[in-house]
């Protein structure tokens, strides 16, 4: 089968289209025909070697895809590796079916993005939020950062979101994003003082690491939560942990690798997700398609940070 491999650790230059061994399912596995694969900030990590547990090179990329089952369902899912190729075997409680009036470049923008962004409100205890519930959204025109967009709107909460682009905080405004901050004019920490007249927000989502760790924790108000799920700057993250004593502040970790293996937890998210997708109130923005053929040059449009939304590679 045709495959995208990473051939050694490095940036875009790695990546290589391949013949490797068609995929065989295990025990609990199923065997997907791939027909897109969905790029995330975690791909770009892993061809680096910089991703908790990747294995050496050569390996296939990608962890997020859209294709058909054996049975001939269409289906969407999730798994570490080797996603970026013709055919994938994956865990079965993994895979969940793309909806009829999708695309299957919608179902390969679906799974890492909304469970993360789920999972992000989860971690900050706003599912069932109070009323006036705020949150602070980094990257907020990413693929992530528009999922948690869309969410927020159902929950009803007030967004705060940060990015480097007027035009792109426009775009994420039409999805129901309250308040633009372009961190490139100013600090967004002033910002937020600014905004929320010297309130803070109740819970932040931050996937930059180094300072704004720190940073994001001055954002917040009494009791308010930082959900940290990345480090995009490759900086490690710097926090003094005085800085929760005043507010009685915390910061939490949210690793979707980690949480994928708890499959009551899991289901449960899946099962709100599908009711929201059910009611057409979930629809993943997709910025821009790649064939795999243009992968070097996907990697590179996320590893400048220039995308809007989801960027997907079209496998066959």
């Amino acid at each position: 089968m045709k495959a995208l491999m990473i051939t050694r650790f490095g940036g875009p230059e790695v990546l290589e289209i391949q013949t490797a061994p068609d995929a065989h399912p295990g025990p609990d596995q199923i065997l997907v025909q791939v027909e897109a694969g969905g790029l995330n900030f975690a791909d770009l990590m892993t061809a680096r070697g910089g991703y908790t547990g990747t294995p050496k090179p050569p390996l296939i990329a990608g962890r997020e895809f859209a294709g058909v089952d054996a049975n001939g369902r269409r289906v969407m899912g999730y798994t570490q590796w080797a996603a970026f190729a013709e055919q994938a075997a994956v865990h079965r409680s993994l895979v969940w079916p793309v909806p009829a009036n999708w695309t299957a470049e919608q179902g390969a923008a679906f799974p890492v993005n909304f469970f993360t962004a789920y999972f992000a409100y989860w971690k900050a205890g706003l599912i069932d939020k109070p009323a006036g519930t705020r949150v602070l959204i980094h990257a907020v025109a990413g693929g992530v950062g528009t999922a948690a967009v869309e969410i927020g709107k159902i929950l009803g909460i007030e967004m705060y979101g940060t990015s480097s682009s007027d035009d792109k905080l426009a775009r994420v405004r039409e999805l129901g994003l309250q308040h633009g901050i372009n961190y490139k004019q100013g600090d967004y920490v002033e910002a937020i003082k600014n905004l929320t007249r010297g309130e803070g927000v109740d819970a932040v989502f931050e996937m930059l690491g180094g300072e704004h760790v720190g940073k994001s924790v001055r954002c917040l108000r009494e009791f308010g939560r930082v959900v940290v799920y990345g480090a995009a700057t490759g900086e490690a993250p710097t926090l003094d942990t005085r800085m929760l004593y005043a507010k009685g502040a915390s910061v939490h970790g949210l690793w979707l690798s980690y949480l994928s293996q708890n499959r009551p937890l899991m289901e449960s998210a899946w099962k709100q997700l599908s009711d929201w997708m059910g009611a057409g109130r979930l629809n993943p923005v997709i910025g821009k398609v790649f064939s795999l053929s243009e992968a070097r040059a996907a990697y590179t449009l996320m590893e400048q940070g220039k995308n809007y939304g989801k960027i997907v590679l079209k496998i066959s």
